[in-house]
């Protein structure tokens, strides 16, 4: 009961120190991770993440039977990630890329599987040969051949991606703001981007997940402005005047496991 006289500033740096202690573990878990049988890192830089609440009731169609559609307050959520891929690093070659740098725009919502919280993908866009050649087979994953650039102009950065063979588009920029802060466990921020395990199907609907590992994200909110967008439009989601959640990282190195099946 004495707690409630305290000071608020010594209350707030008190729930301050468990956050940065709770950060410290989920870093120090990475670390020994990082140890473990992981087959490829990559990193991830200049991350925007846009987020949109969603009915479960749109979604179940798009979601295999086998997954159940992850909530946060009884709430479903849609995101597009933008992001740039510096490099794909396969163990053992810690400075050969199997790529050079490239764009990506994916479209992605939450799922559980017995309990397991992971993302399950829309679509992913990107203009790479390995992306679209190897990992969409490897990690039976909705790759799509797009146009996708991300340029930097003072703040701001200004992103774009345009499908080849469909007549799909996204185009926007953002700023990030300028606090620096990472996500309490059981809030919001957290819940949509600290995810460690993805979802995938293949065409005779058998389940596959594989594990990523990396560093709790640094965040920052972001002021975006986004201009047309149709990526949504293969689903029949209509978010049209609905502001998003936007947050930004300027990136972490991740590890990746090899994909297994579960069905």
């Amino acid at each position: 009961m004495l707690f409630i006289f305290l000071p608020l500033k010594l209350i707030n740096m008190c729930q301050e120190g468990a956050y940065i202690m709770e950060w410290i573990k989920r870093n120090e878990q990475f670390e020994y991770l990082a140890s473990k049988a992981w087959i490829m890192k990559q990193g991830w830089e200049n991350v925007l993440f846009l987020h949109w609440p969603i009915s479960t009731e749109y979604l179940r169609p798009l979601i295999p039977d086998a997954l159940e559609i992850d909530t946060y307050g009884g709430q479903a959520w849609l995101g597009i990630i933008v992001f740039e891929m510096e490099g794909i690093y396969p163990r053992g070659f810690s400075r050969l890329s199997l790529t050079p740098r490239f764009s990506e725009i994916n479209v992605r919502t939450y799922v559980t599987y017995k309990g397991e919280p992971g993302i399950y993908f829309l679509s992913i866009d990107v203009n790479n040969w390995a992306s679209l050649h190897i990992a969409k087979r490897w990690y039976r994953l909705p790759y799509h051949p797009s146009k996708v650039s991300i340029q930097k102009e003072g703040d701001s950065i200004h992103f774009e991606g345009v499908r080849k063979k469909e007549p799909l588009y996204i185009k926007g920029s953002y700023s990030p703001k300028n606090e620096i802060f990472f996500s309490r466990a059981d809030s919001l921020d957290y819940w949509l981007t600290e995810r460690y395990r993805l979802y995938s199907t293949d065409i005779f609907s058998n389940l596959y997940t594989a594990s990523i590992d990396h560093p709790p994200w640094i965040l920052q909110k972001a002021d975006v402005t986004l201009g047309k967008n149709t990526l949504f439009s293969p689903f029949n989601f209509n978010l049209a005047g609905n502001t998003p959640v936007a947050h930004y990282s300027s990136g972490v190195q991740t590890n990746f496991w090899n994909i297994k099946k579960l069905t």
